[in-house]
C-alpha cells in the first residue's frame, strides 16, 4: 500500500512539474511555436549533431583500433604513465583517451572503453571514470583554436591548464564516489589489471590494418546509434531554456533552438557570485558555461557578439576555455555514454563530479589569469 501511495505521489509531482514547465514555456512561445521548436531542434540535432558525432565515433573507433593493433598504446604508456597515475589515478594508457577526445569529441571515449584490450589496463571504477576524464578534453583542439583565432592565445592556454585541473578533480571524485559500489555487471571478460595490452598479430600487416579499421568502424556505428536519445532529449531541453526568439523584433516563429531564456535570467541574480568565482563583470557572460552544458560548439558562437559588445575580455576567455573544454556538453553525452556502457545508474555521480570539476576549472583559470597579469 505504501508503495502504491508513493507511486501516486510521484505521478502527481511528475505531472505537476511537467505541466508547470511546459505551461511557462508555451505561455511565452505559444503552444504551436513551442511544439514546432522542439521538433525542429530535435531534427536539426539529429542531422547536424548526432550524425556528425557518429562520423567521429566511426573514425575514432578505427583510429583507436589501429593504435592498439600496432602497439602505439604501449609507447603512450611508457611516456605518460609517470604523470597519469599521480594526477588522475589512471594507467598511462588512459592518455590515449584524452588525445582521442581532444582531437574529436566526448563519445570517442566509448570506442576505447569497449575494447577489451584497452580496458584490461583498468579496474572497473577506473574504467567508468573515463567518461569524466575523456569528456574534460572533448573538442579541446577546436576550443583552443577558436579562442586563439580571436587573439587570445595566452588566456586560451591558461584556460587549457584550468581544464586539466578540472579533469583531475572530476576524474578522481568520480572514482571516489563509485569505488565502493558493487559494479558487478558483465562488461568484458575479466582480465588481470597488471597485464599489458595484447596486440593482435595474426596475418599480414595489410590484413591487420584492414581488419582493425573495419572492426573499429563497426563499433563506432553502434556507439553513434546509442547516443541519439541523450543528445536529442537533453540537448533540446537545455536549448529551449537558454535561448530567446531568433529575431526579437519578429517574435517566436517556431524555429529550431528558440526558447525562453530562463537560465540566463536566473543567473543575473547571482552576478556577485560569478564575479567572485570567475571574475565576470557582466551576468550575461554566464550564458557561455550554461550553454556549454549542452554543447560547447553552440557556446562558442556566443563569443563574437560578447566581444563586440564589450561584455567579455581576456579573463573571461580564459574561464570560457577552461569551463567549455572541461564541460564540453557533458549533460548531453554523459547519460548516453554511461547508458551505452550499461551503467546508467551511475549518471548522478558522474554529473555531480563533472559539475564540480568544471566549476573548479573556471575558478582556477580566473585566478591563474590574475596571477599571470601580475607578472606581465
Amino acid at each position: 500500500m505504501k508503495y502504491l501511495n508513493k507511486r501516486k505521489v510521484e505521478a502527481f509531482l511528475f505531472i505537476a512539474t511537467l505541466s508547470i514547465f511546459f505551461g511557462v514555456i508555451s505561455h511565452y512561445m505559444g503552444v504551436k511555436n513551442m511544439l514546432s521548436t522542439i521538433m525542429a531542434s530535435a531534427h536539426d540535432l539529429l542531422l547536424n549533431t548526432v550524425f556528425y558525432l557518429m562520423s567521429i565515433t566511426v573514425l575514432a573507433g578505427a583510429f583507436g583500433q589501429l593504435l592498439i593493433e600496432f602497439g602505439v598504446v604501449r609507447l603512450l604508456e611508457m611516456v605518460f604513465a609517470p604523470l597519469m597515475k599521480p594526477l588522475f589515478k589512471l594507467p598511462g594508457v588512459a592518455s590515449l583517451a584524452a588525445l582521442m577526445t581532444f582531437f574529436s569529441d566526448n563519445p570517442a571515449i566509448i570506442s576505447l572503453v569497449e575494447d577489451k584490450n584497452f580496458s584490461s589496463y583498468f579496474k572497473r571504477h577506473e574504467l567508468l571514470s573515463l567518461t569524466n576524464f575523456g569528456t574534460a578534453f572533448g573538442m579541446g583542439l577546436i576550443v583552443l583554436t577558436f579562442m586563439a583565432g580571436k587573439g587570445f592565445f595566452g588566456p586560451a592556454i591558461i584556460g587549457f591548464l584550468g581544464a586539466i585541473v578540472g579533469a583531475i578533480v572530476s576524474t578522481r571524485l568520480m572514482q571516489f564516489l563509485i569505488k565502493d559500489k558493487k559494479l558487478h555487471k558483465t562488461f568484458f571478460p575479466s582480465i588481470a589489471h597488471e597485464e599489458k595490452i595484447k596486440l593482435k598479430s595474426e596475418g599480414s600487416i595489410f590484413l591487420r590494418f584492414i581488419n582493425s579499421i573495419l572492426d573499429g568502424g563497426k563499433l563506432g556505428v553502434n556507439i553513434g546509434l546509442s547516443i541519439i536519445p541523450g543528445v536529442l532529449i537533453i540537448s533540446s531541453i537545455i536549448m529551449i531554456i537558454t535561448y530567446g526568439p531568433a529575431d526579437p523584433s519578429v517574435g517566436y516563429q517556431g524555429l529550431a533552438y528558440e526558447g525562453v531564456p530562463i537560465l540566463p535570467k536566473i543567473a543575473s541574480y547571482f552576478g556577485w557570485l560569478f564575479k567572485a568565482l570567475f571574475g565576470f563583470n557582466s551576468p550575461e557572460a554566464i550564458a557561455f558555461p550554461i550553454t556549454s552544458l549542452g554543447a560547447v560548439g553552440a557556446a562558442l558562437s556566443l563569443v563574437p557578439s560578447f566581444l563586440e559588445r564589450g561584455i567579455i575580455g581576456a579573463n573571461e576567455i580564459a574561464v570560457f576555455t577552461a569551463m567549455g573544454m572541461c564541460w564540453s556538453g557533458y549533460l548531453s553525452t554523459h547519460t548516453a555514454m554511461l547508458d551505452s556502457l550499461g551503467y546508467r545508474e551511475l549518471t548522478p555521480q558522474a554529473l555531480t563530479s563533472h559539475t564540480i570539476g568544471g566549476i573548479i576549472a573556471g575558478v582556477f583559470a580566473h585566478y591563474a589569469y590574475l596571477l599571470f597579469t601580475l607578472f606581465t
